[in-house]
């Protein structure tokens, strides 16, 4: 009983040890990199947004594990020569809080992207989906596509994929008490040790910026509260991506979608061409690179984004 007494003891040091890192390296991240846009509040959810630019509007939607300053790396400037651009923090992620009884649910997510744009009245603006923001995009054009003029997406996530990535195999934890028990000792010091391999995976081929963390807003991804955002949403699209891809045909705004061959985390056969098969007016294009495109590409991403919405001007409305 003695040893099971110190065992008890070790392990509750040990938690305790790691709770405490996890707290400093969350402060430290969020004292480095505060929010830089403003607060939008959107159906219970306190909405991170950072804004820029005069002219047609385009709303720029990150990926799973990302954050609106993604989109830093030229791309959201040189739009804002031209557009009024809005890129967010989805909810729960970033500096964007969900209402604490909501869903992560990709038809939940479309509806407070249609409350931004009402909010912001962004006026029927151009979707710019990445990754999993092309999931929520594709979600907001059909439950609300009265407020959405077209859409351009990037290495989007379409469809149920066969599996999960080995980048983001730690989120796949469905329990809500274990989830917060990992993302508070062990997500935030494995995240660092398997920094390396992880970011080979995500932007292999191509290399991560050495400046990722900061002004691609990496770091962010090392506190508590994105793994567990990151992870409720990669769980929760079994609920409504196979319903939405039922129902793609119906779409009838102009789509753009953007990949790379060498994809890492999505196969571009499987979600980009899939999506053109049963959406005729869709159009793909292919360009020699991995799945992070807007950082590692920002010129052919901004041209591939202008493009887009040139296509959509020139549509009948």
């Amino acid at each position: 009983m003695k040893i099971i007494g110190i065992l008890a003891v070790i392990v509750l040091l040990v938690l305790a040890g790691l709770w405490l890192f996890t707290l400093f390296t969350a402060k430290r991240v969020e004292a480095g990199l505060p929010p830089e846009g403003r607060f939008v509040e959107v159906m219970g959810a306190r909405l991170h947004v950072i804004e820029a630019g005069k002219g047609p509007t385009i709303l720029l939607i990150h990926g799973l594990g990302g954050v609106a300053r993604n989109f830093n790396y030229q791309v959201l400037g040189e739009l804002a020569t031209q557009f009024r651009v809005v890129a967010v923090d989805r909810p729960g992620s970033g500096y964007s809080s969900r209402h604490r009884r909501s869903s992560a649910r990709l038809d939940v997510q479309a509806d407070v992207m249609a409350g931004l744009i009402q909010a912001l009245d962004l006026r029927r603006p151009l979707i710019v989906g990445h990754s999993l923001g092309g999931a929520v995009a594709l979600a907001t054009a059909l439950r609300h596509p009265t407020q959405v003029s077209g859409l351009a997406l990037v290495a989007p996530l379409t469809h149920l994929p066969q599996g999960v990535s080995k980048a983001f195999a730690g989120l796949t934890v469905r329990q809500s008490w274990l989830r917060r028990l990992i993302a508070w000792t062990l997500a935030t010091p494995m995240t660092i040790l398997n920094r390396d391999k992880v970011m080979n995976i995500v932007f292999g081929p191509e290399a991560a910026p050495e400046d990722f963390g900061v002004r691609g807003g990496g770091f962010l991804g090392l506190r508590p509260s994105q793994f567990i955002a990151s992870s409720r949403d990669l769980n929760a699209l079994e609920d409504v991506l196979p319903m939405m891809q039922q129902r793609y045909p119906t779409l009838q705004l102009p789509i753009s979608i953007l990949y790379g061959r060498q994809d890492r985390i999505l196969d571009p056969a499987e979600q980009g061409q899939a999506l053109k098969d049963i959406v005729p007016q869709a159009e793909l294009t292919l360009v020699d690179g991995g799945h992070m495109l807007p950082i590692t590409q920002p010129e052919v991403t901004t041209e591939f984004i202008r493009s887009s919405h040139d296509k959509v001007a020139a549509a009948p409305h």
